[in-house]
């Protein structure tokens, strides 16, 4: 048999679906399969009832998981490969992510009576009603002077894993009570798939605090004094709901297990990497594999991962973690909390008949005629412009709680004019983030990005080489988190001795390079001196407009009509 018969696995979990994928060793891909989740995001009631969850509830269904895994067989079947031929497995998953489970790993809402309870259902990295628990962190922490602040830019945010299990505590003790464990949904699928509880060094270290010298070279969570001081049910939640072991990225977390094999058609011992955040997962697949070039991971929310030698305290960052990306770095995460949701939501909801007719009569999508009808025109030409915040902040101000906004609008507004600014405000949302890496000395000689965005807009992309005044690439694989996936699997299984190894051999670029077009950056650095002066305004001002109208919505929503 030769080596080129030889192929790696990815197994890529997204917002709503999942993908398993086969690479070969020079990263072509060689079969895919994407299978939707039957309940997708659970926004509204929980499967099987009609009682309304709170707002900005975001839950899923464990059960979508496994029906990603049962399909493996199909893969092979459906495309000749023979599965004996696996070197070896990676998992990413989007996070914060995070479910309760009992010992055996089964999660509480497989089970009666917790199914009908929201809280013991799986918490999607867009549940935004942990915010008020996040403020109350922050506070606690500032006043305690906890040194894990300084990890995320000295915010931490409502999508992170003790925001959503405090207000699991808060909001329904029993459920924490019952539940043995809180894992990330990666570490719950390495479970799964191996027998063994082995998590991610990297989702604990961005999401869950675990960023704290041990002093012997290693990390570990705040005490269990800080923890109390949120809630006594708190007090010794590491060692009662999270204690296990925590590899770091590309490391073994175990064989296929007997029961996996099966489900999978996988040989049984197949090595499985330690799971990994999906955006994470891609910047090996965009080729940063060390300081001095900057991933962008464009999809339904961006994620920014930048590398560098040393610490230093970022504003708004997600996560600054040792080796929390790629060996031997610092690996500094932000993001936007949504970028091609808000374009979708625009097409969805806002487009007019005309122009879903239009779109139809040419057989090209919403977003195809959008931006080739606002590519027509300059910068500024619309007069409008747009706060990237539909689903509240993430980077740099870390706020749910702020909403989305446009500044603007006349009569004569079409809706490639709105589509165009929502597009320039993700885009300065980046450079705002990207600022923020920069005035700490982090390295950025480049921009990579991927992701179907990056893939599929070329507007899109030019508007951010324009608006951050830089060259961006685009990574060449349409799947680049599936990617990362399989090279940390061979990674994990000894194919590679390192990252930098698997990139060299199945990471590439595209030719195409978006470069800036000098006559719109000039003019794109005069809008981003408004975009700076709303932002500012509305999400830093104490008693901003926009917090105003949220607490508004709020006591009205609570009031029965």
């Amino acid at each position: 048999m030769s080596a080129k018969d030889k192929f790696l696995i990815g197994i890529d979990f997204g917002t709503l679906s999942g993908r398993i994928a086969a690479y070969d060793l020079n990263g072509i891909e060689l079969a895919s399969l994407e299978v939707p989740y039957p309940d997708g995001v659970i926004d509204q009631t929980l499967p099987g009832s009609s009682i309304p969850l709170e707002p900005e509830t975001a839950l899923q269904n464990p059960a979508d998981y496994l029906t990603v895994i049962r399909s493996a067989r199909e893969l092979w079947e459906a495309n000749g490969l023979d599965p004996q031929n696996a070197l070896g497995l990676g998992v990413d998953f989007t996070a914060c992510t995070m479910m309760p489970t009992f010992t055996d790993g089964e999660p509480l809402c497989f089970q009666d009576p917790w199914k009908n309870r929201p809280q013991a259902w799986v918490k999607l990295w867009k549940h935004h009603a942990a915010q008020p628990q996040a403020n109350r962190i922050n506070e606690i922490a500032r006043e305690r002077n906890e040194p894990f602040l300084k990890a995320y830019g000295c915010e931490y945010s409502s999508e992170w894993f003790f925001s959503k299990l405090l207000e699991t505590v808060e909001k329904d003790p029993e459920v924490y009570q019952a539940a043995d464990r809180f894992m990330e949904a990666g570490d719950w699928l390495v479970l799964q798939l191996t027998g063994e509880e082995k998590r991610g060094a990297s989702a604990a270290g961005y999401k869950a605090m675990r960023t704290v010298p041990d002093g012997s070279g290693g990390w570990q969570f705040p005490g269990s004094d800080f923890f109390k001081a949120l809630s006594p049910l708190m007090e010794n939640v590491v060692e009662e709901k999270l204690s296990a072991p925590y590899l770091n990225p590309g490391e073994k977390a175990g064989g296929l297990c007997a029961e996996a094999a099966l489900l999978t058609g996988l040989p049984e011992g197949l090595p499985v990497a330690v799971a990994n955040i999906d955006a994470h997962a891609a910047v090996p697949a965009c080729g940063v594999v060390s300081p001095g070039s900057v991933a962008m991971i464009m999809g339904t929310s961006t994620c920014y991962l930048a590398l560098s030698d040393r610490f230093q305290v970022v504003e708004g960052a997600c996560g600054a973690v040792d080796q929390g990306v790629i060996q031997g770095s610092w690996g500094y995460e932000a993001g936007q909390a949504a970028v091609g949701d808000i374009l979708d939501w625009f097409t969805r909801r806002m487009t007019s008949a005309e122009v879903q007719a239009a779109a139809k009569k040419e057989n090209i999508s919403l977003h195809e005629w959008l931006s080739r009808d606002f590519a027509l025109t300059r910068p500024g030409a619309s007069g409008l412009l747009a706060l990237d915040w539909w689903n509240g902040s993430r980077s740099v101000l870390m706020d749910a709680d702020l909403s989305g906004m446009i500044l603007g609008l006349t009569l004569g507004t079409r809706p490639a004019d709105v589509y165009r600014a929502l597009v320039e405000s993700t885009a300065y949302g980046a450079r705002k983030i990207l600022e923020a890496f920069t005035s700490q000395g982090l390295p950025m000689e480049s921009i990579r990005a991927c992701g179907g965005l990056a893939q599929k807009n070329p507007a899109l992309m030019q508007i951010y080489a324009d608006v951050l005044g830089r060259e961006i690439q685009v990574a060449d694989s349409s799947h680049t988190s599936g990617l990362g996936a399989a090279m940390f699997g061979g990674q994990a299984a000894g194919v590679f001795h390192s990252m930098e190894e698997a990139a060299e051999k199945m990471a590439r670029l595209q030719k195409r390079t978006y470069r800036p077009n000098p006559a719109n950056v000039e003019l794109y650095n005069e809008l981003y001196e408004i975009y700076v002066e709303l932002h500012d305004q509305m999400g830093r001002q104490e008693n901003s407009p926009m917090k105003r109208l949220r607490s508004i919505r709020n006591r009205a929503l609570a009031t029965p009509i």
